[in-house]
């Protein structure tokens, strides 16, 4: 940094939260003049960029774990939350300590007090990866990938794609086509591009990696980089072609040796399972049409549904996979810009319980014992209802 922060006893999240995106202009820009602010951190170790509609979370756990294993000094950024914070800047394994986030807010408040909050949370991802010796970052992007905040990174090793989908339409584009254009701008002349998307889009993709010369690798042309010598721990069939992105990524870079461990990373709210009075619960942080098929192939049946998103998503499309697994559905909100649940019960069927809580209270009573639940819908609702769950599991 420019100047030595001032410590403070604990962050400003509040402060941080403030710094949304609107107003302010889209793209790399912004995250390039604070990264330069700080001193480049960003060259001081090797990036690989995971983007992608759906995926990236637990593609970017299997590279951390991989890179881990392979013996190597790792950073992972990543985005939303569950939680805390910190989890979106991780070291080595574990999230950033709060007191390094208190630090650069109270820098950020002196010295960029207009910049937004993704490019605030890149950059000090970067620099506390540059001051921790970081060897190698995986870094997600937010959202696409000529267009993203991440594009602002030097230093790259490897850009992995996971899958493109109709999701941030209003941002990307409105065709499959637009938003595999956008991600596939992530390409760079001699910098590996590895991607598991098919279809249009992945003709998308090659036309853009050629243009780009980036080279290309994919489950067809090289079918040796991307085969699973076993199941990954993350359940579910998309996580297959996640495990194989993952893997790939890490041969490609000569890491053959974290195989094993990335196949052993677990990811939370990913069909992420919980037991409640001899009920199953399952919570999967799905949030779009392309998450919700993949969950709806994954989870065939459920006794009930517990949904929740945001008003921002085709909220229709979104909860269609899901209508037939479950009889019993129970809407919720979790947050202040969601799809009210009361419209949720009116249109789909079902019972509309506000308060996030109340509403996982309210689905487990209507779930039978030994039957299950299956949440849905949002990260944000997935987050909450997993503190309940623990809340309650310590209370037990």
């Amino acid at each position: 940094m420019t100047d030595a922060p001032v410590p403070s006893s604990s962050p400003d999240y509040g402060w941080l939260y403030a710094r949304t995106r609107s107003g302010r202009e889209r793209g790399p820009a912004g995250a390039r003049a604070l990264l330069d602010t700080l001193g480049r951190p960003d060259a001081a170790f090797r990036s690989v960029r995971v983007i992608g509609t759906n995926g990236k979370g637990s593609t970017c756990a299997m590279l951390e774990a991989g890179l881990i294993a392979a013996g190597l000094r790792t950073g992972r950024f990543t985005s939303p939350h569950l939680h805390e914070y910190e989890e979106r800047i991780r070291l080595q394994g574990v999230n950033l300590d709060a007191s390094r986030t208190a630090a650069f807010i109270t820098w950020a408040q002196a010295h960029v007090p207009d910049a937004a909050f993704f490019d605030l949370t890149l950059a000090l991802a970067c620099s506390a990866f540059a001051e921790n010796r970081v060897e190698i970052a995986v870094m997600e992007a937010g959202v696409g990938g000529l267009s993203d905040a991440t594009q602002a990174l030097t230093n790259v090793a490897a850009v992995a794609i996971t899958n493109v989908d109709l999701d941030h339409m209003g941002v990307l584009g409105t065709t499959v086509e637009a938003i595999a254009r956008d991600k596939a701008g992530a390409a760079r002349a001699g910098v590996p591009l590895l991607t598991t998307a098919t279809g249009r889009a992945l003709e998308v993709i090659r036309d853009v990696a050629t243009a780009a010369g980036a080279p290309l690798f994919t489950p067809d042309t090289h079918p040796e980089l991307f085969s699973l010598p076993r199941p990954p721990a993350l359940v579910g069939p998309h996580q297959l072609q996640n495990a194989a992105l993952a893997v790939a990524t890490l041969r490609t870079l000569g890491y053959a040796g974290g195989v094993d461990g990335a196949l052993l990373a677990t990811h939370p709210a990913r069909l992420e399972r919980f037991t409640v009075s001899g009920r199953t619960v399952l919570v999967d942080g799905a949030h779009n049409p392309h998450a919700t098929r993949a969950l709806a192939a994954a989870v065939p049946r459920a006794d009930v549904l517990l949904f929740g998103n945001l008003a921002r998503k085709d909220t229709a499309a979104t909860l269609a996979p899901l209508l037939t697994l479950a009889p019993v559905r129970v809407y919720t909100s979790p947050g202040d810009l969601a799809t009210p649940p009361a419209d949720l019960a009116a249109t789909f069927g079902g019972e509309a319980v506000p308060e996030p809580r109340a509403a996982l209270a309210r689905a487990l009573a209507l779930t039978p014992a030994g039957g299950t639940l299956l949440v849905a819908g949002s990260l944000y609702l997935a987050g909450t209802v997993r503190a309940e769950l623990s809340r309650r599991s310590s209370d037990s």
